[in-house]
Order: structure tokens, then sequence, then C-alpha cells
């Protein structure tokens, strides 16, 4: 990339592409009003890896407009470089939404290494030091979006993604994944004996987050952590207070570290146990409410059981587009959204599109004249 700067005028934000690291402006942590609180009053506005559906996935990009559009929480996915920075990337390996292929320098770092029990080839984030990554740049996962911003962003570090929103005027809570956990402590090493959820939660103090779910440092700073590890949220459990969420896959997966069954992880003898150290649940939609050729089937009674057990519950993903609303829906992601929270009576929602989310809610359950979001 050349050293001319590019100014992205789309949103009211400054952007600032360009070869050095810092390619956006942050605005300053210092509000001199106080800030409008975060609302509970109606389910959560989850941005799933920002607003990447219209900016690149997990760039300061996607999670201002995510921030600008309304968004509840912002959410990621944390990784870690070689040399053991912890960062914002949803893969273990850089090849599906970085430029990495374009770096003949970093040809031969391409390898295969177990991930999750099945053989993974690609460039992986493991491998190349922090210095190495901030020489790359996002671009966008699905070739049916916008591709006008591809190469324009960097990779962004957990701090930097908190700085975010901190930095928002009204408080914005985050929502991070560890992701991979197994992986990250087999392939990196920190001083002292560290462990990648002890890097995690370190970070998460030292820029103040704390507190049980609804306590007063909580709704000052919210955060969510989550996981599809049940063994990292309960060694999470013991280093912070923070509520946790675990996140479930589809009817065949199994965790990654106990290689326990989606039955065996959803059963009410489970719920009981995950409950001691998780506040909800983050299973995929589909596994909720099944599909057979793009038509919804009945409703499982996963919902309501998990709120027997006082678990919330965050499904994901919502997308706008056609190849991810079921027919049922007739195209319309407003019919989803009303679907989702009118009927299934969900807490919270993952979605790409954040300010589709926000309309919705705005247009059915709007807050407060004194809850009025502002960006």
């Amino acid at each position: 990339m050349t050293s001319l700067c590019t100014i992205l005028f789309t949103l009211p934000l400054l952007f600032v592409c360009c070869s050095a690291r810092r390619t956006y402006l942050f605005p300053s942590i210092e509000h001199k009003t106080p800030k409008q609180p975060l609302q509970t009053s109606r389910p959560y506005n989850l941005a799933h890896r920002g607003s990447n559906g219209e900016f690149p996935e997990e760039t300061a990009a996607a999670y201002l407009r995510s921030i600008k559009e309304g968004a509840d929480f912002i959410e990621t996915d944390i990784l870690s470089s070689k040399d053991g920075v912890l960062i914002c990337h949803h893969d273990v390996i850089l090849d599906a939404t970085t430029d990495i292929v374009e770096h003949q320098e970093f040809a031969d770092r391409k390898r295969t290494y177990e991930v999750q029990g099945r053989n993974v080839t690609g460039f992986f984030i493991v491998d190349f030091t922090w210095k190495e990554l901030q020489t790359l740049r996002a671009k966008q996962r699905f070739s049916f979006r916008d591709q006008q911003y591809n190469g324009k962003f960097p990779i962004i570090t957990f701090e930097e993604y908190i700085s975010i929103a901190l930095n928002a005027s009204r408080v914005v809570g985050i929502y991070p994944e560890i992701k991979d956990p197994i992986f990250i402590n087999k392939h990196v090493k920190w001083p002292n004996g560290k462990k990648f959820e002890d890097v995690f939660v370190d970070t998460l103090k030292n820029y103040g987050y704390s507190g049980s779910y609804l306590s007063k440092d909580w709704l000052k700073q919210p955060c969510f952590i989550q996981s599809f590890a049940p063994s990292s949220l309960v060694c999470l459990s013991n280093k912070t207070d923070l509520p946790k969420i675990f996140l479930i896959g589809d009817t065949a997966w199994r965790t990654e570290d106990t290689n326990q069954t989606y039955l065996e992880v959803t059963s009410d003898a489970y719920f009981d146990y995950i409950k001691k150290y998780a506040v909800g649940i983050g299973p995929g939609k589909d596994t909720v409410v099944p599909a057979v050729n793009n038509h919804l089937q009945p409703p499982s009674d996963l919902v309501a059981r998990a709120h027997a057990h006082d678990l919330q519950v965050h499904p994901y993903t919502f997308r706008n587009e056609y190849q991810y609303i079921h027919f049922d829906f007739h195209q319309d992601p407003y019919i989803e959204f009303d679907f989702w929270i009118n009927k299934m009576g969900k807490d919270g929602l993952f979605t790409d599109f954040t300010g589709s989310l926000h309309d919705f809610q705005e247009w059915t359950s709007p807050l407060s004249p004194g809850m009025v979001k502002k960006p």
C-alpha cells in the first residue's frame, strides 16, 4: 500500500487510511457530560464483529459504524499473535479476511495444524508477530457484500477495540469471545507461565472492566465474555465476576475442549451446571428453530428450558441477505426480528446489520425520551 492517505467520508467520524499503523482517529476519551446509559429494557442489539455487513469484519470502521447505528454491544473474537499480542480476528487463519496472499514475503508461512479435531491449512495467526500482522489489510469475507473497503483497514488489537467502546459518547458494551483457547494455549507462550485466559482477563481489568451482571460497576462498563469452550468459562469464573455466555454450535457439534455433544450441553443437568459459571447461552439460531429446505420447523424447547434455568439466550447470526433469511420470513429481516424477539423471547441478537435491528426496535419498542440513543 502506498503512503497516500484516503479519506473515507461515509461516516461522520474520520478514518484515515495509509501505510502508517494508526489508520483511524479516535476522539478524546474524556467526556464533559454524563454518558447515556446502556439500555436494558429490550433485547440487546449485539453488533456481530461490528457492522460487518457494511465494512470488513472486526475492523475499527465496522465497530464505529455499528455504534453510530445504535448497537448496545460490539462483539469481537480474540486471538493472539506469535509474540502474545491479543488481536481481534475471527479465524485462526488469515486467508479469508486479509490480503495475506498478496504478501509474497510470507509465502513460505502456510502450514497445516489440527484445529478443533480437524486439519486446517492456511496462514495461521500464531505464526506471525504483531509487527508482521500490522502490514496486512482486511477484506470483506463475503463476495456478495461491498468490496470497496478491501485493503483499507488493518487488524486491530484487543486494547484498540476496547478503546473504541470507551470512546463512544454513550455507554457501549463489549462482548469479546476467547477464541479457540485450546489451540492458542498450545501454540503461544506468555512469560511467567501465563495462559491465554490470564492475559485476556488482565487486559479487561487494566481497562476497568469488572462486576456481575447489572451491578453498578458492570453498568458503567458493560461486558459479556463468551466462549465455545466450557473449560475456559470455568477457568475465567475464577478470575473475574464479569458475566459469561456459553456459545453452542449446531446439533452435530462437539465442544472443542471437553468433546461433549450438543445434546449433552443442552440438557437440563448441564444447564444446572453451567449456570454456576455463565449467565446465558449463545446458540446458533437454526439449533433453536430448525429449518428444512429453508422452511422453518417447529421450535425446540431450548429457549424455554434455558429461561427456566435463569439463563439468557443470545442467538446468532442475523443477516439481511436473502441467503440467510428463511422463506417463512418472506425475505424480510424485520419479520424475522419480530419472530425472534416477540415470539421466541430472545434476550439479545447477534446481527451483521446493527442499523436494521435498531430501526426495528425503535419502531416497535422505542426507548423512553431519557434513554434515546446517541452515536
